[in-house]
């Protein structure tokens, strides 16, 4: 399948005008009892606008536990419908319905069903990028920050089908060797693309700097294979979730950072860690749909009531359980 991404806007808006959409955003969100969530890889003007910035995991729990009446979303097309779920009595908006997922789009719930028929009596984890379709076929739901989390609370005899995301499958192998886990072959397309080669020409550049990798990254796998044959000093070089990166710049006492994930991230990191410098390992690393989002469109999704989410019923009801299971366990 050939993946056709959307066409990143370049934004027109003065320094000015940005204020102004934010300050009506705030107001529209008042007059409506809104809350405005949004992913850490979301633009910089959206993140400043937001109630909450933060991983899928935390947004769940804000959206499962908002006073609100609105649930403006910032984030990606699955993310709505999580939120749709968690909180079926409020009304979640979607600013753009192009905000899709490359890797939610490698698996369908039919999927899910021929590969459990394949292993009876597996148990089905799935990440959380995934539609709620897929979701509903699942024993449990993760993040990148609670799945070891997920894997350990499953009773050590039983075998785990891991999807869609091959790296972070891969990534739970290593980290758990004794478990049964077979692993679902889909990718994100940001992630895939920065390579062991980009992440070691950055090192070389900035060789002071801590290195900080998702999972999900196509160099995570090659990376930890090559720590443990002794080729790659693991001093300063920490693999885990982006709400464990942006922990890990406010703990840890090295000035310079190279980030190993959707560039987006950096701007919250320039907020909570404000006098230390954030490298791309890879500057072309920017996800196309998380940049649908504009504050135009987050004005117009308020003032227009759109783009509404909803999950039918018969589908929420069973997708519930998995996702719950994922907001309880782990509080990364």
């Amino acid at each position: 399948m050939t993946l056709v991404l959307p066409v990143i806007e370049v934004p027109t808006e003065t320094p000015e005008e940005m204020a102004r959409l934010q300050a009506e955003i705030r107001g529209l969100a008042k007059q409506r009892n809104a809350v405005v969530l949004a992913h850490n890889y979301q633009r910089p003007e959206v993140q400043d606008v937001a109630d909450y910035v933060g991983d899928s995991l935390g947004l769940s729990r804000q959206a499962a536990n908002t006073p609100a009446d609105v649930i403006i979303f910032c984030g990606v097309h699955f993310m709505a419908e999580t939120a749709a779920i968690l909180s079926p009595a409020k009304r979640v908006l979607l600013p753009d319905l192009d905000a899709g997922c490359s890797l939610a789009a490698t698996i369908t719930a039919a999927d899910v069903r021929a590969w459990k028929a394949e292993f009876p009596g597996y148990i089905a984890v799935g990440y959380v990028n995934t539609t709620a379709d897929v979701k509903a076929e699942l024993d449990y739901c993760c993040t990148s920050g609670n799945v070891l989390d997920v894997i350990d609370a499953i009773p050590a005899d039983k075998g785990i089908l891991f999807l869609p995301d091959f790296f972070l499958g891969s990534h739970v192998r290593r980290m758990r060797p004794d478990r049964k886990v077979e692993v679902w072959m889909g990718e994100c397309h940001v992630h895939k693309g920065i390579r062991p080669e980009t992440l070691n020409q950055a090192r070389a550049d900035y060789p002071d700097a801590e290195v900080l990798v998702h999972p999900e990254c196509g160099c995570a796998g090659q990376l930890i294979y090559a720590m443990g044959m002794g080729d790659i000093d693991p001093e300063g070089l920490h693999i885990t979730s982006t709400e464990g990166m942006v922990r890990a710049v406010t703990e840890r006492p090295a000035s310079r950072f190279i980030i190993a994930t959707e560039t987006g991230i950096m701007h919250r990191m320039g907020q909570v860690a404000p006098t230390k410098q954030f490298i791309a390992a890879d500057p072309e690393a920017v996800c196309a749909y998380m940049k649908t989002i504009t504050l135009p469109r987050v004005r117009d999704s308020l003032a227009l009531d759109r783009y509404h989410i909803t999950v039918p019923a018969d589908v929420a009801g069973r997708a519930r359980l998995a996702i719950d299971r994922m907001v309880a366990l782990g509080a990364k």
